[in-house]
């Protein structure tokens, strides 16, 4: 039997295994962006940030919005503006690289290939960052994608996006600041002892639903998680073993440095404020 050629359509070797982790930073960024974007602009398109850990997980921890225009069949972006942007960010943060790029929208749009192929030549693998600010489905949709080509032997045709799963954990640093920003209307900024109360309570309500979730365990209503049984384990045996009383003491020998901070501090207010009034009362004698 004569043998005859075959044309082989493959896809090129994807990161099936690549996630990313986004702090609310980009995120709060993205949103500010989109709200004052040109009013002809229908979304806006900017750079990622950030870096790539060790385990291979893209870090991304800013981003800021690039100038563009665009039609049905092409995207014009404003490259000296997107370089001048990277040159002052690497001045204040020279560890952060372009790890990507984001748009506003609801998933990827016709021009993403495009913008996703001029990106691959500023980093290898580039991540795209899409967020529905529209609120399509009832709430802001966020999602991350990395292209895959897809060739017919050697002739490349054309660029698929698979999803990559994403990480929108904070540090406790930052919930402090997200649960400001993320409400529409705010009285006065919470001093230090409001924030640890806030936290505090945060902590607490922690604590009971690991309580109940081992209860129900323990009781056969819910059933056993290695996984998050040895995570439990890990995380209780992280607290140091103290007394009650030397907890009592560790916990009041910093409330009354905090004190002491707050009170040298208004402290310092009065001053100034004293020593300006004393200048303007000279100043009109």
């Amino acid at each position: 039997m004569a043998s005859s050629d075959q044309t082989v359509l493959q896809f090129s070797p994807s990161s099936a295994s690549l996630s990313a982790k986004v702090h609310p930073l980009v995120i709060f960024n993205i949103c500010d962006c989109f709200v004052r974007r040109p009013d002809q602009a229908e979304r806006i398109i900017g750079t990622l940030l950030g870096s790539v850990l060790p385990d291979g997980t893209v870090d991304v921890r800013n981003c800021y919005a690039v100038p563009h225009s665009e039609s049905q069949d092409q995207v014009a972006l404003d490259i000296d503006y997107h370089h001048n942007m990277l040159s002052s960010h690497q001045k204040v943060n020279p560890k952060e690289v372009i790890v990507g790029w984001f748009s506003t929208g609801f998933g990827v749009s016709g021009g993403s290939a495009l913008i996703q192929e001029f990106y691959s030549r500023e980093t290898s693998n580039p991540i795209h960052l899409t967020v529905d600010t529209g609120f399509q489905n009832g709430e802001a949709s966020i999602k991350g994608f990395v292209s895959v080509h897809l060739s017919l032997g050697d002739q490349p045709l054309a660029a698929q996006f698979q999803e990559i799963p994403l990480d929108l954990r904070m540090v406790e640093a930052e919930r402090v600041g997200f649960d400001m920003l993320k409400t529409t209307t705010v009285d006065k900024l919470p001093n230090d002892l409001e924030g640890m109360e806030a936290s505090m309570e945060r902590l607490l309500a922690l604590i009971d639903d690991v309580h109940k979730y081992v209860d129900d365990v323990v009781e056969g209503r819910l059933p056993q998680d290695n996984k998050t049984g040895r995570f439990i384990a890990d995380t209780v045996a992280t607290i140091p073993k103290l007394s009650p009383q030397a907890f009592d003491k560790l916990v009041n020998d910093g409330l009354q440095d905090q004190l002491l901070l707050l009170y040298l501090a208004s402290l310092t207010r009065t001053q100034l404020s004293f020593a300006e009034k004393l200048n303007t009362a000279a100043q009109i004698l």
